[in-house]
């Protein structure tokens, strides 16, 4: 495009005998206008520095077209030092020590510019006389940031559009301050929006950011901010983050699809949220770190958690009030740990919690007034010595257990009611103490109050009705009870103390009875799940269906029949058979009188993803079923995830219920690696390692546990504890999958989904499998079905063309159909 001509139109009194003119250059034209003047610019490329000194009117052609071009080979291409007008120009920078657009003092108003740039930064106000208004503009800057407000500037951005850029969307540093109306934010490889520096500050209203390769909104450094109406979704770390002072308000805010934590604050920062949801988050909701820090919560929403983290995390002396609030949908609702850490919930709804609700240790206090919590595996957990706090008129239904209390935690209680546990509907043990004063259990599947282990607890006037195994179960020389009554359900006490309590006038406990009784054994919740708490910070999932008991299991034979079917995985079948026959055979001496050779039925899965290993298992499972060594041989499948806690104690728990769930059958944990991370730091993998060990040993005709992953790393594992080699004396590795195999892949899944491979389709797949790069993410197996699918799709589309496709073109996959080659995994 050749450069035009810029007319001159001179306005003012003062100007009454000048003409308009043409000028061959925007230079020429700015150096004979002043204040009032318009310069309307014909279509061309501009290769200029533009500075505005006037408050003169700068325009392209209003059609939209984007046909004139400010381009200049280096330096800033528009400088802004006046209230001026600008509308309908399309700017372009490649300086990238300088800004394409730069606005350093006055009011100008920048309408309808498109800012396509490779430049530091798109649109740059800078100074603190600079206050541009910005409306329905666009800014494209790969190489920097979108917009920057410094030094004291401001201005309103209305209606305006950040995508693409290098660096932050938009960043605010230095004093600035700018208002932000209807704007849109995305696919930005820095935050979306960056607030940095005492005295910066940033007011955004309805608007959008997304699909940020980074933080969403990040305020830092003693920064303020506050967003009204405003989205903030698909990022690929936190959504929102506060640091070192920040100060944020979310009103009617919705924070959603977050792979890392929704809103993540620390180092004295401030919160406040009204009206605002948090959903679908990969870690926490809501994580709150440091002395001083503080969340204010109000009407908000936290729900429908993507990970197994706690909706709200409160830690290190940090605190957070929520009123009015909803958490659901969540694999823990609250969890505050450290001692100066605290929690104030009133008026809030806790519910479809899997494990725990509330959760309070290491020295934490949490006060609850006027909650609800229902359908949960544990209502609120006090966990250690020196956690503790208040729950006062709060309810707690359908949960496994209503209130725990243990190792010396000591919270008070007041008018809460427990309705339907599983379980018990308050449980104490292991030191813990605890006031009650006027709660009540009803319909319990279990005790209303179990105390265990001589803990020190205090009941006043408390009441249980419908308890299926008794009102209250107390260790001798535990509680004291006074003016508690019952309806005297469950069974009738062993002891004569016991006896004469619930016999007194109204069922309950008088004060000089105490209401203490005698049990003859007092179990640990880890031991004994069925009669202490439950494993309540883990999931617990229904039984899976059992492959089949000794009696119903499929035969021996045929289970090896299908593992004999799968293709490839020569070595792996000969080292599982070779198992099963030591297996078979053992048994058979055993029942002429023979000694029989000691098997380790426990082993090591290696080899690359894809490789079949979580099959196998399986069949494994069920031929042990068959052969009458496990009682069901059904496989329950674990991580990282599934057995490593957030703190300490945690973990052991969750390993245990993990090797529950599994009695009768296979533990299979992929990635086992990962509970022994090189840089282990505080990191808990190791004791669900340790715990692991020794459920191995005590049970250990009840379960097989298989460990798989990459070969290298699986060797480290194997080192990380002296008693893991020894648990695990038979490696199988699992090797790669050849082209052929991969083929032979494709064929059976083209054969069960009723398709045929055409003419010349079977050696383009060798071809395809030979050529393909075999990178650390390569999927053997998986990468064989994901061929077929991307194949399947492709038929489709070229099918769907034809008005009356016969039954060959319906079924027949031809090498068109193959997708592209990827670069190397």
């Amino acid at each position: 495009m050749v450069q035009g001509t810029v007319q001159v139109t001179h306005g003012g009194s003062s100007r009454w005998r000048r003409r308009s003119g043409e000028y061959p250059t925007l230079t020429a034209a700015l150096a004979v206008a002043g204040d009032g003047d318009v310069l309307s610019i014909a279509p061309g490329t501009y290769r200029e520095n533009l500075v505005l000194h006037h408050a003169v009117t700068l325009r392209g052609p209003e059609d939209g077209s984007g046909s004139v071009r400010i381009a200049p080979l280096d330096g800033v291409a528009l400088t802004l030092r006046a209230s001026a007008v600008v509308q309908d120009l399309y700017l372009e920078g490649q300086d990238r020590a300088a800004p394409a657009l730069l606005v350093e003092d006055g009011s100008p108003e920048l309408t309808d510019l498109r800012v396509s740039t490779h430049s530091a930064a798109g649109i740059e106000v800078r100074g603190p006389g600079a206050r541009p208004l910005v409306r329905r503009c666009t800014v494209e800057n790969p190489a920097g940031v979108g917009i920057a407000v410094l030094d004291g500037g401001g201005g309103v951005f209305e209606e305006c559009e950040v995508v693409s850029s290098g660096q932050t969307g938009f960043s605010v540093r230095g004093g600035g301050r700018p208002r932000l109306e209807r704007c849109r934010i995305h696919h930005s490889t820095g935050a979306g929006i960056a607030v940095t520096g005492e005295g910066s500050g940033l007011e955004a209203l309805g608007c959008e950011v997304y699909e940020v390769r980074g933080a969403g909104v990040q305020i830092a450094a003693r920064a303020a901010a506050r967003l009204t109406d405003c989205a903030v979704h698909r990022t690929s770390a936190d959504g929102v983050t506060l640091d070192t002072d920040a100060v944020l308000t979310l009103a009617g805010c919705d924070i959603h699809d977050i792979p890392e934590n929704a809103v993540d604050l620390r180092s004295r920062s401030v919160l406040t949220l009204s009206r605002t949801s948090v959903r679908r988050f990969g870690r926490n909701g809501l994580s709150v770190w440091d002395p001083g820090t503080r969340v204010d919560a109000d009407s908000c929403e936290i729900h429908d958690s993507t990970g197994d983290y706690p909706a709200v995390w409160v830690s290190d002396g940090a605190t957070a009030s929520l009123d009015s609030c909803r958490v659901h949908d969540v694999p823990n609702a609250l969890f505050v740990l450290d001692r100066g850490s605290s929690v104030d919930v009133t008026d809030s709804d806790l519910s479809q919690v899997r494990n725990t609700a509330v959760s309070v240790s290491d020295g934490a206090t949490a006060q609850l007034d006027d909650c609800r919590i229902r359908e949960a595996g544990t209502g609120a957990w006090f966990r250690d010595h020196g956690s503790g706090g208040t729950l006062a008129g709060c309810t707690i239904d359908a949960v496994q257990t209503g209130v725990i209390v243990t190792k010396g935690a000591d919270p008070t209680l007041e008018r809460c009611t427990v309705t339907s546990p599983a379980e018990a509907g308050f449980y104490v043990s292991a030191g813990g103490r605890g006031t009650f004063k006027a709660c009540r259990v009803t319909d319990s599947s279990g005790f209303g109050f179990h105390v265990l282990d001589g803990c020190r607890t205090t009941l006043t006037r408390c009441h249980t009705e419908r308890c299926a195994r008794g009102g209250y179960e107390f260790a001798e020389d535990g509680p004291v009870a006074e003016e508690c009554t019952g309806d005297g359900s469950g069974p009738r006490p062993a002891s004569a103390a016991a006896a004469a309590a619930q016999s007194a006038p109204g069922g309950g406990f008088t004060g000089a009875q105490s209401g203490v009784r005698t049990v003859t054994a007092a179990r640990s919740p880890v031991a004994q799940p069925s009669q202490a708490a439950p494993a309540a910070s883990v999931p617990r999932p229904a039984d899976p269906e059992p492959a089949g008991d000794a009696a119903g299991a499929r035969a021996s034979g045929a289970v090896l029949g299908q593992l004999d079917a799968l293709v490839g995985l020569d070595s792996v079948k000969r080292e599982v058979r070779a198992l099963t026959d030591m297996i078979e055979v053992g048994r058979r001496r055993q029942r002429a009188g023979l000694k029989a050779a000691s098997v380790r039925r426990h082993l090591v899965f290696t080899g690359s993803p894809g490789t079949g290993k979580t099959t196998v298992a399986r069949l494994y499972g069920e031929i042990l079923a068959s052969l009458g060594v496990l009682e069901r041989g059904h496989l329950v499948e674990v991580s990282r995830v599934d057995l490593v806690g957030e703190h300490i104690g945690s973990t052991a728990i969750r390993t245990q219920e993990a090797f529950e769930r599994a009695r009768g059958g296979v533990l299979f944990i992929d990635e086992a690696y990962a509970l022994a991370p090189e840089d282990s730091g505080r990191d808990f993998g190791r004791e669900a390692i340790d715990t692991l060990v020794k459920l191995m040993e005590d049970h250990r005709d009840a379960v097989v546990v298989i460990v798989a992953g990459y070969t290298a790393e699986m060797d480290r594992f194997l080192t990380v504890n002296p008693g893991v080699a020894s648990r695990f004396s038979r490696t199988i590795a699992f090797g790669d999958y050849g082209p052929g195999e991969l083929l032979r892949i494709v064929e059976q899944q083209a054969e069960e989904h009723e398709y045929r491979l055409g003419e010349g389709t079977a050696e383009a797949l060798l071809t395809y499998f030979t050529e393909l790069p075999k990178g650390p993410a390569f999927g053997n197996g998986r990468t064989a079905r994901q061929t077929f699918e991307s194949m399947v799709e492709r038929h489709a589309g070229r099918v769907a063309q034809l008005s009356e496709p016969s039954t060959d073109e319906l079924t027949l996959l031809f090498p068109a159909d193959l997708p592209a080659l990827s670069a190397p995994c």
